[in-house]
């Protein structure tokens, strides 16, 4: 059974306390885990006011849909999350 991880980058511009970040994020890792049926976390770079770093794991019995799906989260990141910035991101399978 495949087991897909998605590591994110994000860059959040003009973020200016650690409460307005969680409240950017907060409704970001809601929606991914509605959207597309993940577990999604912050899971470093909590003490950083303009970053982050999320990460979303999968699981199917497809490698091949673990992988479509996880890019398809970047994308969706990217077109519908304006104010946050991907810097870098990282997909891994096990």
């Amino acid at each position: 059974m495949p087991v897909g991880v998605l590591t994110v980058q994000l860059s959040i511009p003009g973020c200016a306390s650690l409460k307005e970040k969680r409240s950017r994020l907060k409704p970001l890792l809601s929606r991914l885990q509605r959207e597309f049926n993940l577990s999604a976390a912050e899971v470093d770079l909590q003490d950083v006011w303009q970053s982050a770093v999320v990460q979303c794991a999968l699981v199917s019995n497809d490698a091949v849909h673990v992988n479509r799906s996880l890019q398809h989260v970047v994308r969706w990141i990217e077109t519908e999350w304006l104010d946050l910035e991907v810097e870098d991101d990282r997909i891994e399978l096990f």
